[in-house]
């Protein structure tokens, strides 16, 4: 887990020694000098305002994501969709009903011990894929939830919320099926609800990805 200051100092808030010239105008709202501490109330502030990248322009709002502040499970997906955009809340969709459902099946739900969100927290247009910049400038604001919120484990779902999480291009296949690692905290990765939408054959081998997450689970209540 990354201490405090790390985080601090990924958003750009620990104490400056020199003048930035980065503009204004490409800037997060974390990366100004302020509070020694960042609150939610302060992240999603920054989301709301954020124009570190370029899909600050095409957005309807940022997501910062849903459920338990305090929660022992942290579920990251890849990117807002457009029904996402418009209700500034992850998973609201189709895919949306279909996690509810993965989540259900190991006994949890949507703002109960769970926490939800992406990668990026704006929507790229047309849900096209997310670029290596925009996740880079997405980063900080998911290092601070995950700081903020100290899970116990991290579901990735999903090809880009994987690689990103483990700073890694390997596929999804050969992640999937094994308890990794996230500063400390136990990850396993899954097929993302909207990939499963497309691909049925798919979804039992997501059921063993969620047995497994259930099993480390546990596995951590014992110890």
């Amino acid at each position: 887990m990354l201490s405090r200051d790390d985080v601090f100092k990924e958003l750009g808030i620990a104490p400056v020694w020199r003048l930035r010239e980065t503009p204004p105008a490409s800037r997060s709202p974390l990366t100004a000098p302020g509070s020694p501490s960042t609150t939610w109330d302060q992240l999603a502030d920054a989301v709301a305002h954020c124009t570190a990248c370029k899909l600050s322009a095409t957005r309807t709002q940022g997501v910062l994501g849903v459920g338990d502040r305090n929660a022992d499970w942290l579920i990251v997906g890849e990117a807002p969709g457009a029904d996402e955009d418009a209700q500034g809340e992850p998973f609201v969709g189709q895919a949306g009903k279909l996690l509810d459902a993965m989540l259900a099946s190991i006994g949890l739900k949507r703002g109960d011990n769970v926490y939800i969100t992406n990668v990026l927290k704006s929507r790229p247009p047309g849900n096209r894929n997310p670029e290596p910049d925009e996740v880079a400038a997405c980063r900080p604001y998911l290092l601070a939830q995950i700081e903020l919120i100290q899970p116990k484990l991290i579901l990735a779902l999903g090809r880009f919320a994987a690689q990103s999480l483990l700073d890694t291009d390997e596929a999804i296949s050969r992640l999937r099926g094994r308890v990794h690692q996230f500063q400390n905290v136990p990850l396993v990765v899954t097929y993302h609800p909207a990939y499963l939408l497309r691909n049925l054959p798919d979804k039992a081998r997501a059921w063993e990805d969620l047995c497994l997450a259930r099993r480390t689970m546990q596995t951590l209540a014992i110890a």
